[in-house]
């Protein structure tokens, strides 16, 4: 899908990442050969304990590989997100954010004009300069994260790396820290790889997937191709969920079956709901139900009666 060299920010080449001990080689990825692209979110998955975190670690410089080669990669190249707790206290937000510029001081550690405008720039860039003089120990989990992430913009590296940076946060700021990074990889131009658990997310938003396999290799590839090819069902053998439809599959065990007719969002809510009660809902069902919306109010029509709620309809078909 992307093979435009001109754009490459960084590549592997018969890369091998693990770690060596005395007497034996623990290796995770075997003789893998990636490539991130400039302008492209890349979210990197896989059962949990499989190396994603050693993967990032050492394409970040921080870990010696195996074996195998790292292209474009030196300390001023790639700024890298880990999920370690900050110790330090009384540091404000702008603080943090400016040791993003440490590696282009001076021995005498003195800030230019253009230091300051970098860090005041990261901190817009992710939407916090409201948070610029609040201490880091009053923030929440969000806002630090969406802090951590500002000091890696102001390194102004073409590669950022992130490990988990959803983690422990709630949707709201999942969904918020997700699409900031695609916006920026695309505003920016930036190579951007994301260590994630966050299947949903990563689907919608991440331009490539590199998907971690049990045999020591990373299969690469856009969201949709992977879904559609199984290589998601095989790598996390979902138990009871369907990724192709993106729902839980319910047992039908109710003895009526449902004809539904509607459209819009009430249309597949309405169908999440019957399934979940247990109800098949198929062109073929014995028990017809309508939805309308005139703009401002939605009913259900079901056995010549009327419904305001889909709890309602739901309990007229049990009983």
């Amino acid at each position: 899908m992307l093979n435009n060299q001109d754009h490459i920010s960084l590549r592997t080449k018969n890369l091998s990442v693990g770690y060596n001990s005395i007497h034996s080689s623990n290796i995770l990825f075997e003789d893998i050969n990636l490539e991130l692209y400039s302008g492209k979110l890349t979210c990197f998955m896989g059962p949990n304990g499989i190396g994603k975190s050693t993967l990032i670690r050492t394409l970040a410089g921080l870990q010696k590989p195996l074996a195998g080669k790292i292209s474009k990669l030196d300390e001023r190249k790639i700024a890298l997100v880990l999920t370690d707790k900050i110790s330090a206290t009384h540091m404000t937000v702008s603080d943090l954010v400016s040791y993003g510029r440490y590696p282009y001081l001076n021995w005498g550690i003195s800030f230019t004009p253009a230091d300051y405008k970098a860090v005041e720039q990261s901190i817009n860039e992710v939407h916090i300069p409201h948070l610029a003089n609040k201490k880091i120990e009053e923030l929440s989990d969000g806002q630090l994260q969406l802090a951590m992430i500002a000091r890696a913009l102001a390194q102004e590296t073409p590669v950022l790396l992130l490990d988990e940076p959803t983690a422990h946060l709630d949707l709201n700021h999942r969904v918020e820290i997700m699409k900031l990074l695609l916006g920026l990889a695309r505003k920016k131009n930036k190579a951007i790889l994301v260590a994630t658990h966050e299947l949903d997310l990563a689907l919608q938003t991440a331009d490539e997937i590199w998907l971690a396999t049990t045999n020591k290799k990373i299969k690469t590839g856009i969201p949709e191709d992977l879904v559609l090819d199984g290589s998601f069902d095989e790598i996390f053998q979902f138990k009871g969920f369907d990724l192709k439809t993106g729902k839980i599959q319910h047992a039908s065990h109710q003895n009526q079956s449902i004809h539904l007719q509607g459209k819009g969002h009430e249309f597949l809510w309405t169908k999440n709901a019957l399934e979940r009660e247990g109800f098949s809902v198929s062109d073929q069902g014995s028990i017809s139900i309508s939805i309308t919306n005139d703009g401002s109010t939605i009913r259900w029509h079901a056995n010549n009666s009327t419904f305001n709620k889909i709890e309602d309809l739901l309990d007229s078909l049990k009983k």
